[in-house]
């Protein structure tokens, strides 16, 4: 047994053991307890004390350091990297401030009269238009996962920027109708693999203290992004020929190339390391990331934490699909398959049902309906149409401004108080919008004042959507899955941010045409079932590392799991004293 603390005393480099890794995750199972031949040795340039302390399992996790924005600043290693993987976020947001001007320029529809207001199906083709980048983004998102999986988190980003790049291309060039909705589909797989990896990514680099924080860099890309182009795109309108609109789609490869360069020079994320066997390699980046040496207490309980939930998952893996551990590539293949249905089973389905509908109601709230028709929805208020544009900037402004509190309150408040203030504040602005517009809708003018009201309660719901259901529904589905489902989980769930988005950018269009004051109603009746829903099943995840979550979800808690969780941590600390021995062990388990 390993007491409270161990101090053990182990070779000048530590990190080089014969046959590195004291629990070593290779294909082998804990039945298969016999020894393996020695492994290559590790040379690592780490030096530690001749005493090194090792924590006891159970015992009280030390933080890294303080929380929220103070911490940022103590990790400008890893904020730097979580910052830099967010652009992948800025290409979708600059998307969206794009679209809502362009709609309505007049080069634009000269182009492409089929979305003209006097045309034919015009709502229906807008709404193809908008959302067909929703739709090549859930193709995105739902091959994102076993690619994040295969070949890691970081080159992932670089297959999604190459196919983002041939979209915007294209987007840029379109001549027809037809080929600027194929472009946007195929600039749309890249954003939907973008916006799939990048949160999985930092919530796999960032420390427990700090996730949370640096998850809301992603949703504040996106609505600087949206800011960004919204105001590109107006001052491009003034252009007198088609660069007014082409211009702003060619400015969107900028960040997209930025990326594209720096992803070699991102470190690995160390779980994905330690789930392909690379221990001592994650170990390396790990103490990079967290700023310590191999010797600190923190950095080598986080490091254990790691490897023993890749243990755990591996196991549990050859358990349910002892048929598919062969190392075929038909095996392979299919335990890719497997893993995308073990997600809805028992240990997991209660975090997918959490991915997909924070998602879900993220849509339904009804945000992009405001970004994308925002125009359209203040010309409904009877404001002209220089006040529709410049009134739509300042919505998105607002959302900006709010994803920046959101920095310093997601980590200080948690998620749940977040996410129950945003959709009471929802529904209140709904509502009053609504009542307003139904009563006095049909003549503005004489009505100035109510008109007004229903705009600055538009900005209140965006400031308070960004201050919650903005930023939560990107953070928490990568941070809740265990570390063998994390990538297919963050799929499941953005591919239901594309779809229910695609959705809503089929349906507005019509819904503001028809129904008026009756599009708000429906929204409302969404934000308030947000609420209902996320008292019933979004658990408190503030603070917890990504290996606690199965003890705040209550998924395996049987026995028999305990007693098997328990034991594999327990394996790893005693091997750990084993090997600082001296002694020659030299079997590998798993």
């Amino acid at each position: 047994m390993v007491s409270d603390s161990v101090r053990f005393r182990g070779p000048a480099n530590w990190a080089t053991w014969k046959g590195h890794g004291f629990y070593q995750t290779s294909r082998k199972t804990m039945a298969d307890k016999k020894e393996s031949p020695e492994s290559e040795h590790f040379e690592s340039d780490i030096k530690s004390d001749p005493a090194v302390f090792i924590p006891a399992p159970g015992s009280a996790r030390q933080p890294y350091g303080e929380s929220g924005l103070k911490g940022i600043l103590t990790n400008k290693y890893v904020a730097a990297c979580a910052a830099f993987a967010t652009l992948g976020g800025a290409m979708f947001g600059y998307d969206q401030g794009v679209v809502s001007i362009t709609l309505t320029m007049d080069q634009f529809l000269e182009r492409f009269p089929e979305v003209g207001p006097d045309a034919p199906g015009a709502g229906f083709q807008k709404g193809i238009l908008t959302a067909m980048i929703e739709l090549g983004a859930f193709i995105g998102a739902m091959n994102q996962g076993w690619i994040a999986d295969k070949i890691s988190r970081k080159w992932s980003i670089m297959v999604a920027v190459i196919i983002f790049l041939f979209g915007s291309a294209l987007q840029t060039g379109a001549m027809s109708f037809e080929m600027l909705v194929g472009a946007r589909f195929v600039g749309g797989i890249g954003v939907g693999m973008l916006a799939m990896v990048a949160p999985l990514y930092i919530s796999e680099i960032a420390p427990p203290e700090i996730r949370g924080t640096l998850l809301v860099l992603q949703e504040l890309a996106i609505v600087t992004a949206i800011v960004i182009a919204f105001y590109i795109t107006y001052g491009t309108r003034y252009i007198p020929s088609e660069w007014s609109w082409r211009l702003p789609f060619l400015i969107q490869m900028i960040p997209a190339v930025l990326l594209a360069v720096g992803i070699p020079f991102l470190p690995y994320s160390p779980r994905w390391l330690a789930g392909r066997g690379r221990d001592e390699e994650a170990l390396q980046v790990l103490c990079k990331l967290r700023g310590v040496d191999p010797t600190d207490e923190r950095v080598i309980r986080e490091w254990v934490e790691i490897r023993s939930e890749v243990a755990y998952c591996k196991e549990v893996s050859i358990v349910r699909h002892p048929k598919c551990q062969d190392g075929s590539y038909t095996s392979r293949a299919m335990l890719h398959v497997w893993s995308y249905l073990d997600c809805f089973r028992k240990g997991c389905w209660k975090r997918t049902h959490v991915g997909i509908g924070l998602m879900f109601f993220q849509q339904f709230g009804g945000v992009n309906a405001l970004i994308y028709y925002s125009p359209s929805l203040f010309a409904g208020m009877g404001l002209n149409y220089e006040m529709q544009l410049h009134m739509s900037g300042v919505i998105n402004i607002c959302q900006m401004l709010a994803c920046f509190w959101s920095l310093w309150g997601m980590d200080k408040f948690g998620r749940r108080p977040l996410l129950f203030g945003g959709a009471s504040c929802m529904v209140l602005a709904h509502l009053v919008i609504a009542v307003l517009m139904s009563q006095y809708q049909s003549n503005w003018p004489a009505h100035s004042t109510e008109g007004w009201v229903c705009v600055a309660f538009l900005c209140f719901f965006m400031l308070t959507y960004g201050a919650s259901w903005g930023p939560i529904p990107w953070a928490m589905p990568a941070e809740i899955f265990p570390s063998s489902l994390r990538a297919k989980g963050m799929a499941y769930s953005t591919m239901s941010n594309w779809l229910n988005n695609f959705i809503i950018g089929l349906i507005t269009p019509p819904l503001v045409q028809n129904t008026g004051y009756g599009t708000y109603v429906f929204f409302c009746v969404f934000c308030a079932a947000s609420f209902v829903w996320t008292w019933l099943f979004v658990p408190e995840t503030n603070g917890k590392t990504l290996e606690e979550m199965d003890s705040v979800f209550g998924d395996n808690t049987s026995s028999v799991e305990t007693e098997q969780r328990a034991r594999i941590e327990a394996t790893i600390w005693a091997y750990a004293a084993q090997r600082s021995d001296g002694l020659e062990g030299t079997h590998q388990i798993i």
